[in-house]
Formats: C-alpha cells, sequence, structure tokens
C-alpha cells in the first residue's frame, strides 16, 4: 500500500470516529429552549401522547463504549492504511497457521503413505477418494473434473505422457510444476510455404494421409531445425517435454491450421508447482490419484 492511500485510509477512519463521538455527545445534550418531553404537542386516539425524552445515560455509555473497543481493535489489528497492528496479526500469518494445522492433522491421518512410492499408495482406496477431493478442488480447473483435460491442457487418464508417466515423473509435475516451451520459428523458416511443408510433415509422422512432395519438403526443415527438441524420429523427449509427433494424440490439435499456428507463434505450457500450495502429503495423494487413472488397479 502506498503511503498516499494509507494516509487517505487513516483519515477516513479517524474523521469516522470523531464524528461518531460529536454526533453522541451533539444529540444527547439537551440544549436551553428545548420543550418539555411531555410538551411535543402530538396527540393520537385522544389519550397518546408521544414525549420527547432523551436517551438513558448508561445506552449513551454503551454507544461510547463501542468506540472505545474499535479504537482499541484498530490499535491491535492492521485497520489503519499500512500500520499492522501492534498484534502483529495478518490475514496472511492466519493463513498460513490454519494451512500448517491442516497438514498436520492431514499428515497424521495418511502418516502410513508419508515413506511410500506413489503407485503403492495408488492401491489404497482411502487415498484415493482423498485425492481425488483435491484434485476436484485444485486440478480441475484446468484438467476437468473427469480429468481428460482440454484444449492446451492434458488428458491425464490415457497413456500419453508428455514429461513420463513414471510415479516420480508424475509427483515431480505435481509437486515442482512444468514449464513447457515452443517456441515460434516463423522467422528461422522464413518463406509461409516452408512453414506449411513442415507442418505437412509433421502431420505424415503420425501417419495422416499428406501430399508425398511437400511431406519431402518439410522434412528437410524438420530435420534441420525440430529435430533438435523432438528427435529426427519425431518421438518427442520426455526430459524437456518435447511432444511426440508420432501418435495420434494432439494437444493443441492436428488441423494444417494448428499445427502451423504452433510452428509459426509457439505454444508456452506452464503447469504451476503444488507442493507451497497444498504441502507434502496432499501432494502425494494427488499424485497417486493422478497415477491410478492411467494405472487401474489389478
Amino acid at each position: 500500500m502506498t503511503s498516499g492511500w494509507s494516509a487517505f485510509i487513516i483519515a477516513i477512519v479517524v474523521i469516522n470516529i470523531v464524528g461518531s463521538v460529536w454526533l453522541l455527545w451533539w444529540t444527547a445534550r439537551r440544549r436551553s429552549g428545548d420543550p418539555a418531553a411531555d410538551s411535543t404537542s402530538h396527540y393520537w386516539d385522544g389519550d397518546i401522547t408521544e414525549y420527547n425524552n432523551p436517551m438513558p445515560r448508561w445506552w449513551i455509555n454503551l454507544f461510547y463504549l463501542t468506540i472505545v473497543f474499535g479504537i482499541a481493535y484498530l490499535v491491535w489489528y492492521p485497520g489503519m492504511g499500512a500500520f499492522t497492528g501492534r498484534g502483529g496479526w495478518s490475514s496472511a500469518g492466519q493463513l498460513k497457521t490454519d494451512q500448517a494445522a491442516a497438514e498436520r492433522l492431514l499428515a497424521s491421518h495418511f502418516k502410513k503413505f508419508s515413506d511410500l512410492p506413489i503407485d503403492q499408495i495408488a492401491r489404497d482406496p482411502r487415498a484415493i477418494a482423498t485425492g481425488q477431493r483435491i484434485f476436484a478442488n485444485t486440478c480441475s480447473t484446468c484438467h476437468g473434473s473427469d480429468a481428460r483435460g482440454g484444449r492446451g491442457f492434458p488428458n491425464l487418464t490415457d497413456d500419453n505422457w508428455q514429461w513420463g508417466h513414471t510415479p516420480a515423473d508424475i509427483l515431480q509435475t505435481v509437486q515442482e510444476g512444468r514449464q513447457a516451451a515452443m517456441p515460434p520459428f516463423a522467422s528461422a523458416l522464413g518463406d509461409p510455404s516452408n512453414v506449411a511443408a513442415t507442418a505437412v510433415y509433421v502431420q505424415s509422422l503420425s501417419g495422416m494421409k499428406v501430399d508425398p512432395l511437400l511431406a519431402n519438403i518439410g522434412k528437410q526443415s524438420f530435420s534441420g531445425i525440430c529435430a533438435a527438441c523432438h528427435g529426427a524420429d519425431g518421438k518427442g523427449n520426455p526430459a524437456i517435454g518435447s511432444a511426440n509427433l508420432t501418435d495420434d494424440y494432439w494437444l493443441y490439435g492436428n488441423r494444417i491450421e494448428d499445427i502451423r499456428a504452433a510452428i509459426e507463434q509457439g505454444h508456452n505450457g506452464h503447469m504451476p508447482a503444488h507442493k507451497e500450495i497444498l504441502g507434502e502429503t496432499r501432494t502425494r495423494l494427488v499424485a497417486a490419484y493422478v497415477y491410478s487413472l492411467s494405472h487401474p488397479k489389478k
């Protein structure tokens, strides 16, 4: 928060407190010339009279006490701009405390899984049920409630794994995240016809019917530029997250327009790290659930 905004908030708070005190004081006292309580001249039904009695002193004092309480609250807790309060409390600190307590409770319930490999945790129905709930709350936003993903978000229920499918690979993906970078190659390939030919060759790698002449031209560009990451055979490299171009799985689509766009503009896929968000126990449980999706228990 900037010093200007802090000063503005402090001024607003002080004005409200002073204004409340003044309003109580001004409305509670009787002034000379005020009519007596029974002299309002307001009558109904002949025998009902409106009086103008002041509020009881104890009631007024309660209002003053609430103002004193509010001032004490602002001294102890943050509420005066950038002033953090004498108590040292913060919403971020409270959140971390609550998260740590929840993590300890969860860890105590699943202590027996703390040192087990992910594939062994995946055999326990209770662990998988908990991992599924964590997945639904955290991962389904991108991968879908059924974990089948969508355009740009991997399907976690099949056997196609861009970064590897071993238990260690999956746990590393969940805990540390992944950063996939397909740089744009429009300038490197130069002529748009070279881009088109390369896209045609990429289609041919997965067995699609294409123009063989264009594919042969595109093969030369692929070998000189794309093979560095995807390999000479186009099977990719899980160590760096380069996609396998020889199967029928296409994260961004297999139309010629989709492949051309990938070559010309590149892609920047990001899987955020979740260990700091979910903690050790939760990430292991959700990794076990993800592992179970493509490795059904036999």
